[in-house]
Formats: C-alpha cells, structure tokens, sequence
C-alpha cells in the first residue's frame, strides 16, 4: 500500500465522509459525555493554506503524500474523537520543521511531523510513504510505524470517528 500515491479524489471523498460522521457524533454529543464538544472540524484547503503549502514544499522536500494532503486539506481538529487527533496546517509543519528538522527513524528516509494526537505524540510521514508514530511526547525519542500509507492513517481516523457514534 505504501506504494500507492494518495489521490486527491479519494481524499475529497474522505473529508465529505469525516465531516458527516462527525456532524451525526455532534448531535448526541452532549447527552452521551456529559460535556460540550471542542473543536471537530476537518478544514479544506484555501488559496491561503496552498500558499503555506508552496512555502513548506520551498524548504523541505516533503513526501509528494503530503502535498497532495495539503492541497485538498487545510488541517483537521478531532478533539472529542479517541484522545485527540489534530492534522496540522502547513504553516505549523514549516514552523516545526524549522525549529526540529526532519525525524530520523533507523533505517527509514527521514520524515515530516504533520500531525498529533492529545497525548502529544507526534505523526510523521516518511519519504517512503509510510506513517511513524512517537513513542512518547518528544521529537526526538523512538517513532513506531502507525500506518503503512497516509491513505491508511486517514482510513484510521474514519474508524476512530465511527467508533464514537
């Protein structure tokens, strides 16, 4: 699967898919945890965000996954799903980069922290296509594979959000 490129299409049809599941989750929100809902958006991409992606592509070569991503999704906000997930904007990506470098994993292409999750632990996607999740809060301790594919990550979330409903 990590062969695969990402589709754009696909991934339109993921953000449609997302933003239904999650309006059905807000409905009942309330009356099942007991507490009002935070932020649970997924955000399309704008010509804003596409800037913000040409300036990230202008400073690291990052996995062609990941500007297909960003071309079709701004960033999304799960915090009620799970522990949290949050797929950050390509600002924040370049932000980061700048500040951390790229995360080296042993014997893997280095890769671009895009996302995390409310423990703090960090997503990364490899050059090779596939997703490492950190073991801990930290940029620079032990990443542990979490998805073969971004396609797979994303798959991933969609069960995460229909696991609350």
């Amino acid at each position: 699967m990590a062969d695969e490129r990402l589709d754009a299409e696909w991934l339109r049809g993921w953000c449609e898919h997302a933003e239904a599941a999650l309006a059905k989750l807000m409905q009942s929100f309330q009356a099942r945890f007991g507490y009002e809902p935070g932020s649970n958006v997924v955000v399309l991409a704008t010509e804003q965000s596409h800037q913000a992606t040409d300036a990230l592509v202008e400073l690291t070569p990052i996995p062609s996954d990941l500007a297909t991503m960003y071309w079709v999704i701004d960033e999304v906000s799960l915090s009620d799903v799970e522990n949290g997930y949050f797929v950050h904007p390509a600002s924040l990506v370049a932000d980061h980069f700048r500040d951390y470098g790229a995360v080296q994993f042993e014997g893997e292409e280095p890769g671009v922290v895009f996302a995390s999750d409310g423990g703090g632990h960090l997503f990364a996607l490899a050059g090779s296509g596939r997703v490492w999740r950190s073991s801990t809060a930290s940029w620079f301790d032990q990443f542990d594979l979490a998805a073969a594919s971004l396609r797979e990550f994303f798959e991933e979330l969609s069960r995460q959000i229909s696991g609350q409903l």
